[in-house]
C-alpha cells in the first residue's frame, strides 16, 4: 500500500489483505536500519484475523521515500500524519527497538487515539555503543556485523531458527544492507539523542505490553522491566533464550504473546 505523507511516498505492507478503515488497525514500526519485512508473520496473522495492518517503512527506509528523519519525536509526529493520511482515527502500535521508542512517543503524543501499545526489545532510553555508532558512520558493513553479533542470541547463530535451513546471521546482515549506507548511523544518532522516554512513559494510558528476550544484550531484561514499571498497568513478558531480534529468533512465541495481549479486553 502506498501513501503520500509530506509530499513523499510511504510504503506500508498490509499483511496480504486490503486495508480497511472500518476494522481495528495495528501499526507495526521497525527498528534502526531495518524495514517492514521484519513483521511478515505478525502482520499476516493480524490481517487475516479481523485487523487492518500497516507495517510501515519509515522515511528513507525500505520502499519509503526519504529523507530520513533525525529524531525520535519527529518520527512520532510523522506516524501521526500517516494515521491522518490513512484515515485511521485510533490504532494499536507494535514497535521494536527504535520503533518501540517511536511508538512510546506516539502514545504520549495522542493518547486518545492509541488503543494498545506493544513495545519489543525496548527501554526508556536507547544508548548506542560508541564503537558501533562510529562503525555505522565509517564502515557500515562492519557495523552490520557488530549489530548482528550483539542482537542474536548464541543459539540463533548455530542453526536455532524454527524454520529449517534459515541462516539468521546472514539474513540479518542482508536486511541491514538493503538500506543506504548512512541509514543505520542516522537511526543510531536518533536513538542516542532520545531523552524523553521517561516522561513519555508516564503519559501512556492505554493497555501496554513490554516484551524482552532473556539473552538480549542490546536492551537487557532489566531495561525492559524498568520501562514496564514506568508505564501504569503495563505487562512485562520475557522470551527465553532469545536475543534482540525477537521477530526472527522466536517468531511463534512472540506472535503468541501479541495474540494473548490483543485478546484481553
Amino acid at each position: 500500500m502506498l501513501l503520500t505523507v509530506d509530499g513523499k511516498t510511504v510504503y506500508a505492507a498490509t499483511g496480504g489483505r486490503a486495508f480497511e478503515t472500518g476494522k481495528p488497525t495495528v501499526v507495526f514500526i521497525h527498528g534502526a536500519g531495518l524495514d517492514h519485512t521484519n513483521w511478515q508473520l505478525p502482520a499476516r496473522a493480524f490481517a487475516w484475523h479481523g485487523f487492518s495492518v500497516l507495517a510501515l517503512d519509515l522515511p528513507g527506509h525500505g520502499r519509503s521515500e526519504g529523507p530520513q528523519l533525525d529524531a525520535i519525536p519527529a518520527m512520532a509526529q510523522w506516524i501521526v500524519r500517516v494515521l491522518d493520511t490513512a484515515g485511521v482515527k485510533s490504532a494499536a502500535l507494535v514497535g521494536h527497538s527504535m520503533g518501540a521508542s517511536i511508538a512510546l512517543e506516539v502514545a504520549a503524543l495522542i493518547p486518545d487515539r492509541i488503543d494498545r501499545l506493544a513495545l519489543l526489545g525496548a527501554g526508556a532510553a536507547m544508548p548506542v555503543n560508541e564503537a558501533l555508532l562510529n562503525a555505522a558512520r565509517d564502515n557500515p558493513a562492519a557495523a552490520y556485523g557488530m549489530m548482528t553479533g550483539w542482537s542474536l542470541a548464541q543459539g540463533a547463530k548455530v542453526g536455532g531458527n524454527p524454520v529449517p535451513g534459515v541462516w539468521m546471521t546472514g539474513a540479518s546482515m542482508a536486511l541491514l544492507g538493503r538500506n543506504a549506507a548512512g541509514t543505520l548511523h542516522r537511526d543510531f544518532l536518533a536513538c542516542a539523542n532520545w531523552s524523553t522516554g521517561p516522561q513519555s512513559a508516564a503519559k501512556v494510558r492505554c493497555p501496554t505490553l513490554v516484551v524482552a528476550g532473556t539473552a538480549d544484550l542490546m536492551t537487557p531484561v532489566k531495561v525492559g522491566q524498568k520501562l514496564a514499571e514506568a508505564i501504569a498497568g503495563a505487562r512485562f513478558e520475557t522470551l527465553p533464550n532469545c536475543g534482540h531480534s525477537l521477530f526472527a529468533e522466536s517468531p511463534d512465541a512472540l506472535l503468541d504473546s501479541l495474540k494473548r495481549f490483543f485478546a484481553k479486553p
